[in-house]
């Protein structure tokens, strides 16, 4: 058994993450400001005596014993850390901060949600841990894009000066149950608008492609990804590497609900990419993992969740 701290861990992925963590029997200690996580997400694990839920704010340091630290914590959908981007911002980096410096005192282990977002606009399809992004650093993304790549450096530096245990992933796009409804992700604004019977809304020509990766899969590879040896430090993508263009998910969201929708265009919002798709060739080498949940199954398991919330 572990003592683990979990940061924005009353978020979508932490809840899961603090879910199955604490089945394994671990102590799970969860922290989160509940900007954007609730305390819904985590409410079936108050009562288990391993698990502890902390309201902080990771942009002050935390002072805690534990064996690992998993930083999920930062908004991590546009229309929630563009609405306070100074603090988007120091959530990333302070919050890094903090969190090394618990990790030395400690020293613990710890892992880092980065983001697919460090590739920016990419130029390289699909996305190697090697390429070095296209990212603009004063747009209205940049908050989260470059706050998210300074942790990165942050991360690495104190790995070199201080030998410290670190693990990075760069997440992709992750769905399924516990998503927030108004979070303007596409799969939750295609699934959300669809049960409300409203037109789904695509940005840009519907040609866009994302990969869409389901949680269970998602917290899956994390925790594989934290048990392995100290030397491998990552990056390392995680993500589903089946790539979806925007109309095909609209189209197969209005399949799986019986919706009458139709599908609306208007203008893709400024340095939104053109592609995502991650190549996870080391994740598949060093943890042995690749997603098993088909785009179809996990889509009506988050709808069923959606139609559970919203009725």
């Amino acid at each position: 058994m572990k003592k683990i701290l979990i940061t924005g861990g009353a978020g979508f992925l932490g809840s899961h993450l603090c879910e199955e963590l604490s089945q394994n029997g671990n102590d799970i200690i969860c922290v989160d400001n509940f900007f954007t996580g609730t305390k819904q997400n985590v409410a079936h694990l108050l009562n288990k005596p391993n698990f502890e839920l902390l309201r902080h704010d990771v942009t002050f340091p935390l002072y805690v014993e534990v064996d690992e630290i998993y930083n999920l914590a930062c908004p991590a959908s546009p229309v929630h850390y563009q609405f306070d981007p100074v603090q988007t911002t120091k959530t990333s980096v302070h919050g890094a901060i903090n969190m090394l410096g618990l990790a030395k005192r400690l020293n613990a282990k710890i892992f880092q949600a980065s983001t697919s977002e460090v590739y920016g606009d990419p130029t390289v399809h699909p996305q190697v841990e090697s390429y070095w992004g296209n990212v603009n650093p004063i747009g209205p993304r940049s908050c989260y894009d470059e706050g998210k790549r300074c942790a990165e450096t942050l991360f690495f530096d104190y790995n070199r000066q201080y030998n410290l245990n670190i693990k990075v992933a760069r997440i992709f796009n992750t769905y399924g149950p516990r998503m927030h409804p108004d979070d303007g992700r596409v799969v939750s604004n295609f699934i959300v608008q669809a049960l409300k019977g409203e037109n789904l809304t695509i940005y840009g020509d519907g040609n866009q492609t994302r990969s869409f990766c389901y949680v269970d899969d998602l917290v899956e590879i994390i925790i594989k990804f934290m048990a392995t040896e100290k030397g491998f430090t990552g990056p390392m993508n995680i993500g589903n590497p089946n790539e979806f263009t925007m109309t095909e998910l609209a189209e197969l969201t209005l399949e799986l609900t019986n919706s009458k929708s139709e599908l609306i265009f208007k203008d893709l919002p400024e340095d939104d990419p053109k592609q995502r798709q991650p190549d996870i060739s080391l994740a598949k080498e060093k943890c042995g993992w690749e997603p098993k949940t088909q785009l179809k199954e996990g889509l009506q398991k988050t709808i069923d969740y959606f139609d559970s919330i919203l009725t």
